[in-house]
């Protein structure tokens, strides 16, 4: 299909010919399932790149929070502080765990989540603050984390949507107890599924290393201590995130200049806004974002830009508006209520090219 016909794609995988010649050395060395040398290598490689000790890959970035929320004795009677404002993986394994998730609003301007109303949050129960890095933005991580050195708590960031992205010249990921990512097939890099975790304390990333793989003794067999997990990441996952790993720098490079397309073209629009980032901060622009102030304008344009054959999606549904989150609605989260109504994700896919982001532009004017 020439670049001319090429559909604009919200937030397909970029894979070529490169994946294709790792994954071909994963299946011709016939190491397909959780042994054989790319898991190792894709973990050091993910470690040496955040500036940790070590990183353990899992099946999925849910799985990832999990494994953190678990090391930590997160369960019954424990607290936990969550956006109200992100992907329901965020929140899901408090409640599998037993926990109680503690809803907070999030800023109006970087829609992460509010720093102020997290410490007010915090009580004798509070175990962790589990900031998101919202479609790669990074949170105000000084802030947090100067709350959780006064009162005491653990924090596991969200990093599944944010790798690449700093805060003042530290990568996201890196400043909590644990930092959780994901590489499913929408993410900047992919392994199709998966996830990773890193952390500050070695002891407690070689644990979550031995219960992801069914907490077995190797050195006695088939012998397991522990109550563990199957949440291994395979070798042909691991080929795959190897060889996207490569191509990182080029993808965030592509992200980023998309988003100052779409500033260039929508910034400067009344009744447009975009997701703002904090000081010092620099986000991976995983999904660039925009705010439509127009009262339904993000459903009447999300539909229109379909007809012309350009997707989008809304943000994510502020939590508390799930059947299954409802009782832990505290308040009306203003702020996440507002973004949700009016905002809308626009095409980011890396298989984009810049003249397609400036087509999306263009398409959104006509429509506004």
């Amino acid at each position: 299909m020439s670049k001319k016909t090429r559909p604009i794609l919200l937030d397909a995988p970029n894979v070529g010919a490169l994946e294709k010649e790792y994954l071909s050395r994963a299946i011709e060395e016939g190491f397909v399932s959780t042994l054989g040398p790319f898991v190792g290598q894709f973990e050091r490689q993910f470690a040496r790149y955040c500036g940790v000790k070590q990183a353990v890959s899992t099946q999925s970035g849910t799985a990832a929070l999990f494994m953190a929320l678990y090391e930590l004795g997160v369960g019954p009677g424990d607290e936990v502080i969550v956006p109200v404002l992100t992907f329901i993986a965020s929140v899901n394994p408090v409640l599998q765990l037993g926990a109680k998730p503690v809803f907070v609003d999030v800023s109006p301007d970087t829609w992460n989540i509010d720093v102020r109303q997290a410490e007010k949050a915090v009580t004798k129960r509070t175990k962790a603050i589990l900031p998101v890095h919202l479609y790669g933005n990074p949170c105000d991580m000084r802030g947090l984390m100067g709350i959780a050195r006064r009162r005491g708590v653990a924090v596991i960031e969200d990093a599944t949507e944010s790798l690449g992205a700093t805060d003042r010249g530290r990568l996201t990921g890196t400043f909590g107890d644990f930092g959780c990512f994901s590489f499913n097939g929408n993410k900047i890099i992919t392994t199709g599924g998966g996830g990773m975790v890193v952390g500050k304390d070695p002891r407690r990333i070689e644990h979550i290393r031995f219960l992801v793989n069914q907490a077995r003794d190797e050195s006695r067999g088939y012998y397991h201590p522990e109550v563990g997990f199957n949440y291994r990441m395979t070798n042909i996952e691991s080929a795959l995130g190897l060889a996207q790993f490569r191509r990182l720098a080029g993808f965030l490079k592509i992200k980023r200049t998309f988003h100052s397309i779409y500033r260039e073209e929508l910034g400067g629009l009344s009744g447009i806004s975009l997701q703002e980032v904090s000081p010092g901060a620099v986000s991976s622009r995983w999904l660039t974002c925009v705010k439509i102030s127009e009262p339904g304008g993000a459903a009447r344009i999300q539909k229109a830009l379909k007809k012309r054959g350009i997707p989008s999606r809304r943000v994510f549904m502020p939590l508390t508006e799930f059947p299954c989150y409802r009782r832990f609605k505290t308040q009306t989260f203003g702020n996440a209520g507002e973004i949700y109504r009016h905002a809308l994700c626009l095409p980011s896919s890396t298989l984009n090219t810049p003249e397609q982001i400036r087509r999306v532009c263009r398409e959104m004017k006509n429509v506004l």
